[in-house]
């Protein structure tokens, strides 16, 4: 018989973990890089072992879970809430490593620069709500690849981009919303790949997580391959195709030509016919013309 750990999880097994996950973070347990890194590895994990890896230095250890899980609404944003205000006016206000992100984040900019850093933040809410003005300034979110960014407002003579790696869709992965109002600004969430690495913690799964990110991307590059080797081969063939149609008209055209000549060499020799006769002149008038 199979030893339990290598018994292979399901997506029920996958969704709970992920859950438990999430409650681990609002406790302060994990930090926003480290929700989202577990998160992705619950649903890479092929085994019960490989689940249990992801929460065993978590109270109470791998979830049981149950055959009707479900997966927990997002709540809806409450308001009147109060907010964790970022401001920079004319200067520049940075929010980084270790600290705690339990409620909505209020961002003000004017002629000034705000970065705030969300990876190694302690996220004690369900979702990170952030409200951005921006006049005449630059703010930068950055958060971890693989969460997904939700980014709204209005922009008046400024910008307004994301560069995140989102997650896959299906997969419930931590959310930031940032809604931003900007006038002659620019207001950036960019992602681990665009901005200075942080050191992260390595568990015993970190070596399969990142094998089976590696296996996915070399399965996505191979596709995207075949993609572009059989959209060349279907140029080619389009292009030899209209080669040979192009040479087709050529000769007919030719063959056209030919035959207009030949028949044009016939007249001429056999003697072209003669004019046909002039029409006969129109009698004159009686009587010398009308009167006036």
């Amino acid at each position: 018989m199979n030893d339990s750990g290598e018994m292979r999880a399901s997506d029920a097994e996958r969704e709970a973990v992920v859950e438990k996950l999430r409650e681990a973070s609002v406790e302060g347990r994990l930090t926003l890089a480290e929700l989202t890194e577990r998160t992705e590895a619950a649903y890479l994990a092929r085994t019960h072992a490989e689940l249990a890896q992801l929460t065993a230095d978590l109270p109470g250890g791998a979830p049981a879970p149950g055959p009707g899980f479900t997966r927990p609404a997002r709540p809806g944003r409450q308001k009147g809430r109060v907010r964790d205000w970022i401001v920079a006016v004319m200067g520049d206000t940075k929010r980084k490593g270790k600290w705690r992100i339990d409620q909505e984040i209020g961002a003000v900019c004017v002629m000034g620069d705000v970065t705030i850093d969300l990876r190694e933040a302690e996220v004690r809410t369900p979702e990170v709500d952030i409200v951005v003005t921006c006049v005449m300034g630059d703010v930068k979110v950055i958060v971890p690849d693989g969460v997904d960014v939700e980014l709204s407002g209005f922009t008046f003579l400024g910008d307004k981009k994301v560069r995140v790696v989102e997650a896959p869709t299906g997969h419930n992965a931590p959310v930031v919303r940032v809604r931003a109002h900007v006038v002659m600004g620019d207001v950036k969430v960019i992602g681990d790949s665009h901005a200075e690495p942080i050191k992260r913690a390595l568990g015993a799964w970190t070596d399969w997580w990142l094998e089976r990110r590696h296996e996915i991307g070399r399965q996505i590059e191979h596709n995207f391959r075949n993609v572009m080797e059989h959209d060349r081969q279907a140029r080619g063939e389009l292009m030899r195709e209209v080669r040979e149609n192009t040479r087709e008209l050529r000769r007919s055209a030719r063959e056209a030509g030919r035959e207009a000549g030949d028949a044009w060499r016939g007249m001429r020799g056999g003697g072209l016919p003669p004019d046909p006769p002039a029409p006969p002149a129109p009698p004159p008038p009686p009587y010398g013309g009308p009167r006036r």
